[in-house]
């Protein structure tokens, strides 16, 4: 289709990389190889992540790792 515009997001199940059409952000896709659905949102864009996205929770949780090594050292 002309004209139609992209972004790449990565599947939170599987890894792939997948193309998302603009219009699908914010709203509830299916990745085409394993069928997990999750939230379209461009990560580049420098929004953030949807707060019940498990990408958000695995950010959240890399913090808090960090945080915690942090404080050992």
């Amino acid at each position: 289709m002309p004209g139609t515009t992209y972004f790449v997001q990565e599947c939170p199940t599987c890894g792939r990389r997948l193309e998302v059409r603009v219009e699908y952000l914010g709203k509830k896709i299916a990745c085409r190889h394993c069928g997990a659905r999750f939230e379209a949102f461009d990560a580049s864009s420098g929004e953030c992540l949807p707060s019940n996205s498990s990408l958000a929770l695995l950010a959240r949780a890399k913090t808090l790792i960090d945080t915690a090594a942090g404080s050992k050292s």
